[in-house]
């Protein structure tokens, strides 16, 4: 895929180590064009300016002041249900992962992860989300 054709790819995570081998995991795939933010807060201020607008967003968990689940409604109020939303977490208990998926999630990945996989994982699951009709992401979303 060539660069023109790219997903643009937001990672909200606030381990700047973890960023660095997540973002060079992803840059393997030309289906990406990755910008990586490392709290909530810059996430939902990069979406708000406008001027650079994600296709699907990774998104950790656990973050100080704003955890993902907080930025993940904020960022749904703004982008709409069209741009998937992955979680990205190492709490991978089945309630947990299932809190996570009844808020709308497009899916939930888990850390650690495997660096020549993750970008496939990530793509399967945003064609999987963006080929639900909108009725059915809106179901996915209602049991919150």
């Amino acid at each position: 895929m060539n660069v023109s054709n790219a997903l643009n790819l937001l990672y909200v995570d606030d381990e700047p180590d973890l960023v660095s081998v997540v973002v060079r995991s992803l840059n393997l795939d030309r289906a990406f064009a990755v910008r990586a933010v490392l709290s909530g807060a810059d996430a939902i201020a990069m979406v708000r300016d406008g001027a650079w607008r994600p296709d699907v967003v990774l998104l950790d968990v656990t973050m100080p002041d704003l955890d993902g689940p907080e930025t993940f409604d904020r960022l749904r109020a703004l982008l709409g249900d069209v741009i998937p939303i992955i979680f990205f977490t190492a709490r991978t208990q089945s309630d947990q992962v299932r809190q996570l998926m009844m808020r709308g999630a497009a899916g939930v990945l888990v850390k650690p992860f495997d660096p020549l996989s993750l970008a496939r994982d990530v793509r399967m699951l945003a064609t999987r989300w963006r080929d639900l009709d909108h009725d059915a992401r809106k179901a996915s979303m209602a049991d919150r």
